[in-house]
């Protein structure tokens, strides 16, 4: 077996020897190209520097003349040579003459530039510069940004068709996704709800204890969760959950050309698919709120009443108290307005899916992290606009 190797190695080093390719510089300018020898794959083949350095010289030759006729053997590793030396000479504006090459090897050149590369097809080194990539990131928030307010826009519009009488949809889609939204989220964030609840009452407890204040764990707990964390954790939870599922089921789809097949029947995308699944999402985000403020409240009335030394009724009546018209109303536009922000980055994604199985898990990943950063976004700002208006 060694002896085997052996010779396949004095073999190889045989043919490296053997394959031979000599650049002249000629007197009217031509660039003289010979080869000898055999030419095939695995023998370290000689590379077309040596062209490449020729044609970077001044004058400029006029012409690159290949002349193969003194070969023995060769395959596809003298064309994979013969193609790139045609391709600096063009790059430089030099003209090429193949006219001494086998007639294979000149009509498998020919094949190979047959047809244009396309733009973005060669793999160029990546660009290391920090400026460089914190530009090319900039350039692709500015570019998704620009696709996501187109997104909205069709949404907009066929918002207005379902309005009119005129979109495409099914009803029992409706309904199945107002319950895989709805009622197949209930476990989730009940478990999460009350956790929270329970921990806020923890810190309120153990912090407003210090000063004799305990009985106003109720009202921290209940006013926490109905403004703010029952509408922004459902929409997190909702975010991981149904954004990702939608935006994994429309990539799906386009994947399997499903999407272009409603185009060809005369449907439009978008009020078949992303406008069921968005009314869906408002319809129950509200509900959704209502449920995990008061299992945060029960979760929260749990630790309290068994570290205070207050009864079911006093803790009760203190949480009525608390929460007011404003909070509730409030607490409950913040979630309609983050069912439609994940809903939306969920469709979004989904439509501009590519057209691979990999391309549907980058769009479910974008999908969630593009919910949660507008979720976050959208609560601050939320919240300023509160502030100002007293509510």
């Amino acid at each position: 077996m060694l002896a085997n190797q052996r010779n396949s190695q004095d073999l190889a080093e045989i043919r490296r020897l053997n394959a031979n390719l000599s650049v002249n510089r000629e007197a009217d300018d031509t660039i003289a190209v010979a080869f000898s020898g055999d030419w095939l794959l695995g023998a370290g083949l000689p590379g077309a520097d040596a062209v490449e350095e020729c044609l970077k010289q001044s004058p400029r030759p006029s012409t690159v003349s290949l002349d193969a006729r003194g070969i023995g053997e060769w395959d596809t590793g003298l064309v994979a040579t013969l193609v790139a030396i045609p391709r600096s000479a063009v790059a430089h504006g030099v003209a090429v003459d193949d006219s001494g090459l086998p007639d294979g090897a000149r009509q498998l050149l020919a094949l190979a530039f047959a047809v244009e590369e396309g733009e973005g097809a060669r793999r160029h080194a990546a660009e290391t510069g920090c400026l460089v990539g914190l530009g090319a990131k900039s350039l692709r928030v500015v570019d998704r940004s620009a696709e996501l307010l187109t997104f909205i826009g069709d949404l907009v519009a066929s918002f207005g068709r379902w309005f009119r009488g005129k979109a495409t949809y099914l009803r029992s889609d409706l309904f199945q996704f107002t319950q895989e939204a709805g009622a197949e989220a209930l476990p989730i964030v009940s478990l999460i709800s009350f956790l929270i609840g329970m921990i806020f009452a923890f810190v309120g407890v153990m912090q407003l204890n210090n000063f004799g204040a305990g009985i106003y764990t109720a009202d921290l707990v209940a006013v926490a969760m109905v403004r703010e964390m029952a509408p922004i954790m459902t929409a997190i939870i909702m975010a991981g959950r149904t954004g990702a599922s939608y935006a994994a089921q429309i990539g799906t789809m386009k994947v399997n050309e499903e999407v272009d097949a409603l185009t060809t029947l005369g449907m439009h995308p978008i009020d078949f698919l992303v406008m069921p699944r968005v009314v869906a999402l408002i319809i129950m985000m509200p509900m959704l709120t209502l449920y995990a403020s008061l299992m945060g409240i029960l979760g929260g009335a749990a630790v309290g009443l068994a570290m205070l030394d207050v009864s079911v009724v006093q803790y009760a009546t203190q949480t009525v108290k608390s929460v007011g018209m404003n909070s509730l109303i409030g607490g409950l536009f913040k979630s309609i307005v983050y069912g439609s922000l994940v809903a939306i980055a969920g469709c979004q994604q989904g439509m501009a899916c590519g057209n691979s199985a990999m391309a549907v898990g980058e769009s479910t990943t974008r999908a969630v992290v593009m919910g949660i950063v507008l979720i976050v976004v959208s609560a601050a700002i939320l919240t300023v606009i509160y502030i100002n208006l007293g509510i």
